[in-house]
């Protein structure tokens, strides 16, 4: 009989008593464990990548974690610090460091979705590189950071605010392609790269949830793919705001974890959009050397198919 995800997440637990995992360890072990189980899915064409897909299972996990605890007395699930860990445990008591099933009704006011205190001694742009790894490791993006002093600012104070990202990237979609998909889709008029773009908060909280999360709308407007990202969400209250926003206007979540980059995940993933606002972009371009900069990259790949590692942030 072909077990469901629950089914298999408890397996491996139970088979590695006492030793906690990360949901993207479970989602690499259960892969490797029933790949019969996974190869049909596998072959969606919305995956563009291994790691596309791998983050897929991993959110899978991530999302299931309280219909996971029902599944055995034995299961347990550390929510802090970040990142999540699961243990299959030979005692049936609950050991949680914070309890999935009570937080929402009984902490209202606890920080859910944080990482260490030693967040608090960097700054906002402390975390780009941070970010940047992840994005580059997990996400196989090519990005660059987006300096607002190398705006023109010709418009007078104010006149760009809320124009440009912290960040931009572009996924090369068509990078292990076969030369003859390529050609199509070059005059088929097909997409074979994707444009990302991210702002980035220290934290979100119940003062400065909507402004954070309208920037991010304001400018990511041009992207694929948008994204507000943190190190941590303060509340329930504002993690449900999150997820409310982010239904209506399509901007992702990307809980940052600084101590492990790699172990960031995408709470919320965005909404795709198929075309990216070329318009949009113009007005950045005519405004931000470095968005610039990023559009030549970009016409370059287009044109020729190449990238050079070393025009890109690591």
């Amino acid at each position: 009989m072909k077990l469901s995800q629950n089914q298999k997440v408890t397996e491996f637990l139970k088979s590695n008593l006492d030793q906690k995992f990360t949901a993207r360890e479970i989602a690499e072990a259960i892969i490797k464990i029933y790949p019969e189980d996974y190869e049909y899915k596998r072959l969606n064409h919305r995956f563009t990548s291994d790691s596309d897909f791998i983050l897929q299972i991993v959110r899978e996990i991530s999302s299931s974690a309280k219909s996971l605890l029902k599944t055995s007395p034995y299961i347990h699930i550390r929510d802090q610090p970040r990142p999540r860990k699961f243990w299959y445990s030979s005692h049936s008591t609950y050991e949680l460091t914070q309890n999935i099933e009570t937080v929402a009704s009984s902490q209202n006011n606890m920080d859910i979705y944080s990482t260490t205190h030693e967040v608090g001694q960097l700054s906002e742009h402390d975390l780009y590189p941070l970010l940047i790894e992840f994005l580059t490791s997990e996400l196989n993006l090519y990005c660059l950071r987006i300096n607002e002093k190398r705006s023109s600012n010709t418009r007078g104070p104010n006149g760009n605010q809320w124009l440009h990202p912290d960040l931009v990237a572009m996924q090369a979609l068509d990078k292990h392609w076969s030369e003859l998909i390529k050609t199509c889709v070059k005059h088929s008029s097909g997409q074979n790269i994707r444009l990302w773009s991210f702002e980035v908060k220290k934290e979100l909280n119940s003062s400065n949830i909507r402004s954070s999360f309208f920037q991010a709308v304001s400018n990511s407007s041009w992207a694929n793919e948008g994204y507000l990202v943190a190190t941590s969400i303060s509340t329930n209250i504002v993690e449900e705001e999150l997820r409310m926003l982010s239904a209506l206007h399509g901007i992702g979540v990307i809980l940052l974890i600084p101590e492990n980059p790699t172990e960031s995940e995408i709470l919320l993933p965005a909404r795709r959009r198929p075309e990216v606002d070329w318009q949009s972009m113009n007005r950045i371009i005519n405004e931000n050397l470095d968005f610039k900069n990023f559009i030549e990259l970009v016409s370059i790949y287009y044109q020729t198919g190449r990238i050079r590692p070393q025009d890109w942030n690591h």
